[in-house]
């Protein structure tokens, strides 16, 4: 089955907390397959983990759980290639090199990416946004 959505490391951390209601009800609406996560993703998760020091050990047991409701996608060959258009109608955004790969990874997956910050996301061509938060 072909993934539908990609989740933004935002919305990972609201389905690991339980909060905003309107995340959760909607992921729940999902079936098994219809989201992943970016390896990208994953990699920023486990670095904030690590920088969480006291709740460390909390936020591990949540990022475990979400991953068993969740698979994470590779960073592969077909990724690769959609991130050189990406970054090159994106150069003169020199920050946010991670945000301009996980959209790359989103594009080359043909999946739309979930996010509660859409203005970061916005000026990626080809990439499709949607954000689950009830503002």
């Amino acid at each position: 089955m072909k993934p539908k959505y990609m989740l933004d490391t935002n919305i990972c951390i609201y389905l690991m907390k339980w909060q905003p209601p309107s995340v959760r009800k909607k992921f729940e609406t999902c079936f098994v397959g219809d989201v992943v996560i970016s390896a990208i993703t994953l990699a920023e998760l486990e670095y904030g983990i690590t920088c969480s020091a006291e709740n460390q050990l909390a936020n591990q047991a949540a990022l475990d759980d979400l991953l068993q409701d969740i698979p994470v996608a590779a960073f592969d060959l077909q990724a690769a290639r959609a991130y050189g258009p990406v970054r090159w109608a994106t150069r003169e955004h020199s920050r946010d090199a991670l945000h301009k790969l996980i959209a790359a990874h989103a594009i080359a997956l043909n999946t739309t990416l979930l996010t509660n910050n859409e203005a970061d996301f916005r000026m990626f061509p080809g990439l499709t946004v949607e954000n689950w938060v009830d503002n």
